[in-house]
């Protein structure tokens, strides 16, 4: 997580089986984490970071495909440590893509793809949205089926359920509204400390 003058790695992120199409493209800096990636992606994306993650990618060094995430402690899930392991390690212009997984319950699937690799420039601040189109589904709504039908719901107001899914959506939703000037990023560090300090060294 140390400052990195040199380079930004800019990355499209694209939540699959879904329409319209739901996308991200950022920066960030070139030293990063795959955890600070992965808090990165959810503040971009509009997630909540309620639930587990998971990156899938080939090692170039290896050759294997392995699962970065987070440790699990009764060893069920046998992910490497996303925060231990730093993108550069894994991405480059020729090992570009990844798939990032998130919710193992409702099984939201992105594709992740390195576009390209700049110098960072001095008076910008990383990580930074420069792009996205559509909001981010809502948390627990039930993966891409359930967003479907979530969305049939809420767009016909003589539908049965109709009342109770906005009343569940707080009183609205605009599945085509992102602005990526409103995006903010929280420290992926501070992010770390409050979800696990006490449980992992």
């Amino acid at each position: 997580m140390k400052k990195n003058n040199q380079l930004v790695y800019q990355f499209k992120i694209s939540l699959n089986e879904i329409q319209p199409p739901i996308w991200r493209r950022i920066q960030v800096p070139g030293n990063y984490s795959f955890w600070d990636l992965h808090v990165a992606i959810q503040d971009a994306m509009g997630w909540t970071d309620s639930h587990l993650h998971l990156f899938t990618i080939l090692n170039p060094k290896t050759g294997l495909t392995e699962e970065i995430g987070i440790p699990d402690e009764d060893g069920e899930l046998d992910f490497l440590t996303g925060w231990k392991l730093q993108i550069s390690s894994y991405f480059t212009l020729q090992n570009a893509n990844a798939i990032y997984d998130y919710d193992f319950g409702d099984c939201w699937e992105h594709s992740l793809s390195l576009e390209k690799i700049i110098p960072q420039e001095s008076a910008q601040k990383y990580p930074i949205c420069i792009a996205g189109e559509s909001a981010c589904p809502p948390e627990d709504c039930g993966g891409t089926w359930g967003y479907e039908d979530l969305l049939e719901t809420i767009n016909d107001p003589n539908h049965e359920e109709h009342a109770r899914m906005m009343e569940w959506l707080g009183g609205s939703f605009n599945s085509e509204e992102f602005r990526s000037e409103k995006v903010h990023f929280d420290n992926p560090q501070e992010r770390w400390m409050g979800a696990f300090q006490g449980h992992f060294n």
